[in-house]
């Protein structure tokens, strides 16, 4: 009986050998070539943005806020600062907030292709976080608004005081001041020089210089130095008050000031002005977003394709040849609320920043984890502020609208400072958080920075496979130079700096639920896939290995397979 069974199994142990390559060969086929495919068409379908989809509703409206951190840097020698001493400052902070945004969506394109909308943005304050902080912490901060009037004044006296010039009442127009004013415009117009040239050898500028000092009480509150003393819920959001009643010149040059159309200053119901780093930013949204809805090629998901109906900026510099556009001006990228499915290793990506009016490109790092979810680090390289001239192809970025200040002889800033004039209409210069990267001239005239890249550096962690965002923090950090200006008394002593003012980090992290729903969806989907594939491969060959190593045992034995 043994002799008459062992020939049928060892044919049956050539069948299932052959049963397990095949086991083997469709696991391998599964797990490289149709699950693949499966999956890529599933996240394709699921990233592109559809009316009525799921995308589409967590496009429209963020599933979660995003964080919304602020930094001040106090002041903690103002008056020492003000007879010429290095300042010292103590960072405070985070102040947080819950960034919420909704999309208000105007139009799809007739192909599907584009999606046209407003975003709006509500700050919320979040006490628990910002524990032991609160709004109502008094500081003593960079008075931005009235050091910006001095610089652009310096900058653009021909413009300002042809608007003051314009605008003072019949009373003022008999007074020798304006009388000299208006001779000056003339003059100025003809000579074209800078304030301080003109200052120095023109005694009737000099003079409209000393009226100009005069005013300045009425206009800011009386200052006693650069820096006001105030509350951080007024800094950030609520409001600095000033030009609180002014009459005459000074009355002028609040309405200057008003019409100058700065985003960072509202006029109050009682007629003032104020001041805030981020309330304009609170509330409807007026920028027009067009971005690519992924519809053809998901690729290219939620990249910008027009901003206020223009494929560029018009910011900063262009080249030289009519009608081409300059690096500096491509808009390129998505608005960092996600990013292209499908990431690579060592490959880039950009978002665009309309706080700083540019592209910001993003490298490759490293590979991570977070909550058991892979993805790829990617962070800022050199190219972003430290690269910036004629040697490295983008000295349009140097705008050179700031007299007198610490820069190099070709108008360029120094590495790790970028000019922000043309784009804030306000001589705002960006660095990285207490200076990180930035050149020396900078940092060294400055006490109690402590730049640390794990802290300070901008980075994001995205799922590779769909381009969500996981964590991530986009850090900058806003600046003036604090300088002195010819005739004008209260910045006579001052010794020139870089001045911190804030440093702000906004980005996200997901949430539990979040990530939960992500695992559900994906993660665990992936995981099922990929056991069935390896499953399949190794159990097809641990069966093919284990009965054909049976065969050839008892073919060892003499045991002659049977031909048939």
């Amino acid at each position: 009986m043994l002799q008459s069974t062992t020939p049928k199994m060892l044919h049956w142990s050539l069948i299932v050998s052959a049963l397990g390559v095949c086991v083997a060969v469709l696991g391998g086929y599964c797990g490289w070539s149709l699950f693949p495919n499966m999956v890529h068409k599933k996240v394709e379908q699921s990233v592109i943005l559809a009316d009525g989809s799921e995308q589409y509703k967590r496009f429209v409206n963020l599933p979660q806020p995003l964080n919304f951190k602020v930094y001040i840097f106090n002041v903690t020698n103002p008056d020492m600062i003000q007879h010429g001493a290095i300042p010292i400052v103590e960072e405070i902070g985070p102040y947080v907030y819950k960034q919420f945004r909704h999309k208000k969506v105007k139009h799809f394109s007739r192909d599907g292709s584009k999606i046209t909308y407003v975003q709006n943005v509500h700050f919320d304050f979040d006490a628990d976080a910002s524990a032991p902080y609160t709004q109502d912490d008094r500081i003593v901060a960079l008075n931005m608004h009235m050091n910006a009037f001095l610089q652009v004044f310096e900058r653009e006296i021909t413009d300002i005081f042809q608007g003051f010039a314009n605008r003072l009442n019949s009373r003022l127009n008999r007074t020798p001041g304006v009388r000299i004013l208006k001779r000056l415009m003339e003059r100025i117009r003809g000579k074209r020089k800078s304030v301080l040239q003109i200052s120095e050898n023109d005694p009737g500028l000099a003079l409209l210089l000393v009226h100009l000092n005069a005013n300045l009480k009425a206009v800011f509150n009386d200052p006693r130095s650069m820096f006001v003393h105030t509350s951080a819920r007024e800094y950030l959001f609520d409001g600095v008050r000033f030009c609180i009643n002014p009459q005459g010149i000074a009355k002028a040059i609040c309405n200057q000031i008003k019409e100058s159309g700065s985003k960072t200053i509202r006029e109050q119901s009682d007629g003032s002005l104020a001041f805030s780093f981020f309330g304009h930013k609170n509330g409807s949204g007026h920028d027009v977003y067009e971005v690519h809805t992924g519809k053809g090629d998901a690729m290219k998901v939620l990249e910008i394709q027009k901003l206020d109906d223009s494929h560029n900026l018009q910011v900063w510099l262009n080249a030289s040849t009519e009608g081409e556009t300059s690096v500096c001006n491509q808009i390129n990228g998505t608005d960092a609320s996600s990013y292209p499915p499908f990431r690579q290793r060592g490959d880039s990506m950009y978002i665009f920043s309309a706080d700083i009016c540019r592209s910001v490109q993003l490298f490759y790092q490293a590979d991570i984890q977070y909550e058991g979810i892979p993805g790829y680090r990617y962070s800022i390289g050199e190219n972003f502020i430290n690269d910036i001239g004629p040697e490295h192809d983008n000295e349009c970025f140097c705008v050179d609208k700031l007299a007198n200040v610490i820069k190099r002889k070709n108008g360029c800033l120094y590495a790790g400072a970028l000019d922000l004039t043309t784009c804030l209409d306000a001589p705002v210069i960006l660095t990285l958080p207490h200076m990180l990267g930035a050149s020396n001239e900078y940092r060294k005239m400055i006490r109690g920075l402590k730049p640390d890249a794990k802290k300070h550096q901008t980075f994001v962690d995205v799922q590779s496979l769909t381009g969500t965002p996981l964590r991530g923090g986009k850090r900058v950090q806003f600046n003036m130079f604090l300088k002195s200006i010819n005739r004008i008394g209260i910045t006579e002593n001052l010794t020139t700096v870089l001045m911190p003012a804030v440093w702000v980090e906004e980005g996200i992290q997901l949430n539990g639920e979040m990530v939960a729903f992500f695992k559900k969806k994906l993660i665990n989907t992936l995981k099922t896939l990929n056991i069935v594939h390896w499953a399949a491969l190794c159990g097809g060959v641990g069966v093919a290995l284990i009965s054909l190593l049976y065969y050839l045992y008892q073919k060892g034995r003499g045991e002659e397979p049977p031909l048939k």
